[in-house]
C-alpha cells in the first residue's frame, strides 16, 4: 500500500487503505474501465492470431508474451516484456506490420531468445543474478 499511496501523493498508506476497505465498487464497471483504458493506451491487436499456447495446451486465438520479473525478499515487479510474434503471419507480413505500427526490426523468435535478451538488458542496467 505504501507504493500506491506515494504515487497518489500521500505520505502514509492510511488513506489508500481506507479507500480500498470502504469503497463500494461494481466489479463489472471496474472491468469495463480497465478494458477501455487498455484499448485506448495499449495499441492495436499486434500479434493476435490462431497459434499454439502452452498455457492452453492447444491452438487458440492468442497473443503470447514473454515477461521478466524481479523478485526479492523486498517485493516483486515485472521489469520487462517482449511480444512473441507468430512467425507465418506477423513476421512475414510487412503490410500488416505497418498497419499495426510495428517496427520492422522486430523478428520472430521462440520464447528463450527474448528471455535471454531481457535478462542481459537487466544485468547491464545493474541488476544482479542469484
Amino acid at each position: 500500500m505504501w507504493i500506491r499511496a506515494e504515487r497518489a501523493g500521500h505520505v502514509r498508506p492510511g488513506p489508500m487503505r481506507r479507500l480500498l476497505r470502504h469503497a463500494r465498487r461494481d466489479p463489472d464497471a471496474v472491468r469495463d474501465d480497465i478494458r477501455i483504458h487498455a484499448v485506448e493506451h495499449l495499441g492495436t491487436e499486434t500479434g493476435v492470431q490462431q497459434q499454439y499456447t502452452g498455457a492452453a495446451g492447444h491452438i487458440e486465438n492468442a497473443r503470447v508474451g514473454v515477461f521478466l520479473a524481479c523478485a526479492t525478499s523486498g517485493g516483486r515487479a515485472l521489469i520487462d516484456r517482449r511480444l512473441d510474434l507468430p512467425e507465418h503471419s506477423w513476421c512475414t507480413g510487412p503490410e500488416r506490420r505497418r498497419a499495426a505500427g510495428m517496427s520492422e526490426t522486430v523478428r520472430f523468435a521462440t520464447e528463450p531468445r527474448p528471455a535471454r535478451e531481457m535478462i542481459a538488458v537487466a544485468l547491464d542496467a545493474g541488476g544482479e543474478a542469484p
